[in-house]
């Protein structure tokens, strides 16, 4: 499995598309990141599911 993964999702506050790339290797993980377009901080919330395979990735306004 790669370490990072391009997770595709919308910006919480202009609603364009953005890329994240997660780290699969910091297992359950909150940070805070901005967006590409309107330069937003976004709330990023990744959970791994207990198979280490499968993560959950979630954003909101900061």
């Amino acid at each position: 499995m790669e370490a990072l993964t391009e997770h595709r999702t919308h910006c919480p506050y202009c609603g364009e598309p953005i890329s994240l790339l997660v780290d699969h290797t910091g297992g359950s993980q909150e940070y805070v990141e901005d967006c590409f377009v309107c330069c937003q901080p976004i709330v990023v919330r990744v959970d791994e599911s207990g198979d280490g395979y499968t993560l959950q990735v979630d954003v909101e306004n900061h």
